[in-house]
C-alpha cells in the first residue's frame, strides 16, 4: 500500500486470525477495491470466498475449472467444481451417546521449544463415543498439548490418565500400547518415512508384534496381504504397495496415515490439522472416517485452527488461548461463533 500498488494479492490471509479479525480484514479489502484497487484473494474456505468475492476462479489439477460469478453460484457448485463430483460440505452424524472418560487431562504444564511455558494448568476430558475439538488461532499450544499425552513433551506439572491409569510422561510407546492413535500436524515429519515403501509406512506402528512379525522375523505375506486390504479400505490411489510414501499426493498420503491409525481400533483417536493441505474430496473422506470411529465409540480429540471443520466434526468444543482453555461449549444449534471468536482471541467463557 505504501509503494501505492494496483494488484493485491492475499494468500490464505485469514489462517492465524479469529472471526472477529476476519471481518475487520474484510472491511479493509471491500475500502481498497471502492479505491481501485484489485484485489486477489486466494483461500480454501468456501464461506469466505462467497463472502468477499465478486468472482471466483477455481483450480483443479493445476488448470482453472471455471471462473464465475459469486452472486450466480453456491458453496455446493464451487466444491462440485474443485473436486469434479457433489460433496458434502457439513457432515451428517448421529447424535452423540458418550460414554466411560478415556482421555482425562489434569492441570498440566509444560515448556515449548524456547524453554517459555507452553500450557498453563490445562485441564480436560475425552469421552468415548464423542469427538471434543480442540479450537483456537495456531500457535497457542495446541502442539504442545497433543505432544504432552502423546509422550513426545515432558510435562512438569499435572498429570495424564488413559483409561484411568496414570500415563504421564511414559515413553511414547507405552502410550500407544493403551489403544492410543495419533495423527500428527506435520506428516511427513512424524506421520511417514517418505523414502520407505506404502507397506512399510502401514506397520510402522506394530511391526515388532504379531501379526506383523514372527519371533524375530517380519511375516511379508501378512504385511503385503495386509497393505493391500488397508488401500482399497481406505481408497488410497497408488500404482502398488511397493511405491515410496512421497510419490503420494498429499491427500493420499493423509490416508495412509490416517489407514495405519484406524486399523489398530484406538480407544482414543487424537487428530491434528487431520485434512490441512488436501483438496475438499479428501478432506470429506477423512471426516468421514473421523466419524465413523467416534461412532464406533472410541474418544477422538481433535485439534484444528479450521472453524468449519470444529462446527462440522464435534459434539463439544474447548477454545485454547495462550495453553489455557477459555471455555467448553456444546457444539449443538446454539452456538454463538460471535463468542467462540471471543474465546479464541483470550475472553474467558460468558456465564451461561
Amino acid at each position: 500500500l505504501y509503494r501505492d500498488n494496483e494488484i493485491l494479492i492475499f494468500d490464505e490471509p485469514t489462517a492465524v486470525l479469529t472471526p472477529q479479525e476476519v471481518e475487520e480484514l474484510f472491511i479493509i479489502m471491500r475500502q481498497l477495491t471502492s479505491e481501485g484497487h484489485t484485489v486477489i484473494f486466494i483461500s480454501h474456505k468456501l464461506n469466505e470466498v462467497m463472502t468477499i468475492s465478486q468472482r471466483v476462479t477455481v483450480l483443479r489439477g493445476g488448470k482453472s475449472a471455471a471462473t464465475v460469478n459469486t452472486k450466480d453460484t453456491s458453496k455446493e457448485e464451487l466444491a462440485r467444481l474443485m473436486v469434479g463430483r457433489d460433496v458434502f460440505l457439513r457432515m451428517d452424524k448421529k447424535p452423540c451417546n458418550p460414554g466411560e472418560t478415556v482421555l482425562e487431562v489434569k492441570g498440566i504444564e509444560c515448556l515449548n521449544n524456547k524453554n517459555l511455558q507452553a500450557l498453563k494448568n490445562l485441564s480436560l476430558e475425552v469421552k468415548a463415543g464423542e469427538i471434543l475439538a480442540i479450537a483456537g488461532v495456531d500457535g497457542n499450544g495446541q502442539s504442545e498439548l497433543v505432544e504432552s499425552i502423546t509422550g513426545l513433551r515432558h510435562v512438569t506439572k499435572g498429570q495424564v490418565f488413559l483409561n484411568g491409569k496414570d500415563m504421564t510422561n511414559k515413553p511414547p510407546r507405552d502410550i500407544l500400547e493403551e489403544k492410543v492413535a495419533h495423527i500428527p500436524e506435520d506428516r511427513h515429519r512424524r506421520g511417514l518415512v517418505m523414502n520407505m515403501p506404502i507397506k512399510e509406512n502401514f506397520m510402522l506402528m506394530s511391526y515388532y508384534k504379531k501379526p506383523y512379525s514372527k519371533g524375530i522375523s517380519l511375516d511379508w505375506n501378512y504385511i503385503e496381504t495386509h497393505s493391500k486390504e488397508l488401500v482399497e479400505q481406505f481408497n488410497v490411489k497408488c500404482p502398488n504397495i511397493e511405491v515410496q510414501a512421497k510419490n503420494l499426493s498429499g491427500g493420499n498420503q493423509q490416508k495412509v496415515i490416517l489407514g495405519r491409525e484406524i486399523d489398530r481400533e484406538p480407544n482414543l483417536l487424537i487428530a491434528m490439522h487431520p485434512v490441512r493441505g488436501l483438496d475438499i474430496g479428501a478432506m470429506e473422506y477423512v471426516h468421514k472416517r473421523i466419524i465413523e470411529e467416534r461412532d464406533r465409540g472410541a474418544a477422538v480429540l481433535l485439534v484444528s485452527t479450521e472453524l468449519e471443520e470444529v462446527l462440522s466434526l464435534s459434539d463439544r468444543i474447548a477454545v485454547l488461548y495462550e495453553g489455557e482453555i477459555m471455555g467448553v461449549i456444546e457444539n449443538d444449534d446454539n452456538v454463538n461463533i460471535e463468542e467462540l471468536g471471543l474465546m479464541m482471541a483470550g475472553s474467558k467463557k460468558m456465564a451461561s
